[in-house]
């Protein structure tokens, strides 16, 4: 169920509620009885956290990468 963020135009009361796609959005803040609106946000990112990640599907291939250019430089100097 997604998350939406909401403000209320005359007391600035900001909050998130979990809600249904489907389901209307509020229209009446619960602390003054005034107009809320739906807050939307610009594009949204994506943070891999934690050392999985990056070792199990990018840091094989880059780590056996630079070891093959390392044995073509060896190779190269002798």
């Amino acid at each position: 169920m997604p998350t939406y963020e909401y403000q209320c135009d005359d007391c600035g009361n900001n909050f998130d509620t979990f809600q249904q796609m489907s389901e209307d959005p509020l229209k009446t803040c619960h602390k003054c009885k005034s107009t809320l609106r739906r807050v939307i946000h610009g594009g949204t990112t994506i943070i891999f956290k934690g050392s999985g990640f990056y070792c199990n599907d990018h840091g094989k291939k880059e780590a056996k990468r630079i070891e093959e250019e390392r044995k073509e430089e060896v190779k190269a100097e002798t």
